[in-house]
């Protein structure tokens, strides 16, 4: 009888137990806020609660001394809560991981370590391709607010910004309307026996939903514009009520902005929004009208447009007052400054449970869309087309 040779011992052939992934063990973060140093940026990543309910769970958090005095928290608020307040800015941008409203100036790059998580807004818009060269020799993972998805597909962080600056554009030309800023003296509100207020919303997106919504509730007349039925339709079943909606025609549009006391412009563009309003249909409206063009920030949807500040906010041109601040939340810190930390929050404790960010990526798909730099290596395509830098897919480097 011959003997059958096999590559395996009695041993191995015999069958094993089935080795299961173990699960990774919680990790402690360490987090670093520093001071927004970016021209009138006034909102701070964290509140004292969602420090404290990151404190509680085991993490530290470093905030740069000053850094939530612009939105009205105190270094003492975020030291009861448990946090640690330091005056060095290179330490807390020696932290693990930096968490910012704005993304960092060229300054403030060279303060961060090697290999650190890097979360805060991108604003690709405004960035240069030395940024990212920064960002790969460092080997930094880099996460953009505007890029995380939530569950149903949305974008948590645009959306919840949106809807303050649609907010506040109806606020902000309530003030400019009275005599105290030189307006025509006119007050939103349903006054019995006065004709209400005339605003026409320029876009059906979520700025323009939120700009109709504090409008009627305030009880102005609102016509509402949009190329998109699909738009306008949801923002009609939105707001519970049919208002008065209309596709961009320039006959219609004309008629509108000729009786209107208020133009809320917000548009967006795939580069930049486009101009809707000339300077002859501006010429043509009310002296003493208001104009709040919060599309600013991608150029602007009406012609006479240019960019202010909060310093300087209005200018009239053709007798007609214009509001054009790219950054209207910062006009509204605190607000502005929760609702980023209600959107962080979630993702950090989240992070710290499953042992660190590396790991939380591979299980959450909307916040890997919010990655575009991994260990040094450009993850978004949008940024590699707009810089013409080569990118990777982020799930062929996580898995």
């Amino acid at each position: 009888m011959v003997q059958q040779f096999s590559p395996f011992s009695k041993e191995e052939l015999i069958p094993q137990e089935e080795k299961l992934e173990i699960s990774k063990k919680k990790g402690e973060l360490f987090i670093g806020i520093p001071k927004e140093s970016s021209y009138q940026e006034k909102r701070v990543c964290l509140t004292p609660d969602a420090v404290n309910a990151l404190t509680a769970q085991g993490h530290r958090v470093l905030i740069e001394s000053q850094a939530g005095i612009d939105s009205n928290f105190s270094d003492k608020e975020y030291t009861d809560a448990g946090g640690e307040i330091t005056h060095d800015t290179e330490k807390v941008y020696s932290c693990p991981i930096i968490l910012k409203v704005e993304p960092p100036t060229a300054s403030e790059l060279t303060l961060i370590k090697s290999k650190t998580v890097l979360i805060s807004a991108l604003q690709i818009k405004t960035q240069s391709k030395k940024y990212f060269e920064i960002l790969a020799q460092k080997k930094i993972t880099a996460l953009g607010f505007e890029f995380i998805k939530d569950a149903d597909g949305n974008y948590p962080a645009v959306r919840s910004l949106s809807e303050i600056a649609g907010t506040a554009s109806v606020l902000i030309a309530a003030e400019l309307l009275t005599n105290a800023n030189c307006g025509n003296g006119l007050m939103f509100g349903n006054v019995c026996g006065v004709p209400p207020v005339s605003v026409v919303v320029l876009g059906g997106g979520t700025v323009g939903e939120f700009a109709a919504r504090s409008s009627l509730g305030l009880g102005a007349s609102v016509k509402l514009f949009d190329n998109s039925i699909t738009r306008l339709r949801n923002v009609q079943t939105n707001l519970g009520r049919p208002i008065y909606t209309s596709t961009i025609q320039p006959k219609n549009l004309l008629k509108a902005l000729k009786r209107c006391d208020v133009v809320i412009g917000a548009v967006r563009g795939t580069n930049r929004s486009p101009i809707l309003v000339t300077e002859d249909m501006v010429r043509q409206m009310k002296k003493g009208a208001v104009i709040i063009d919060v599309s600013i920030d991608m150029g602007g949807c009406i012609e006479t447009s240019e960019v202010t500040n909060h310093d300087e906010p209005t200018f009239e041109k053709h007798g007609v007052i214009h509001y054009c601040v790219p950054n209207i939340p910062s006009r509204y810190s605190r607000t502005a400054s929760i609702s980023i930390s209600n959107i962080v929050t979630p993702y950090l404790l989240e992070i710290g449970e499953h042992g660190g960010l590396e790991n939380f990526l591979r299980f959450d798909k909307g916040l890997r869309n919010g990655l575009y730099f991994y260990h040094g290596i450009l993850t978004n395509k949008s940024v590699g087309e707009w810089f013409d830098l080569s990118y990777r897919d982020i799930n062929l480097l996580i898995f």
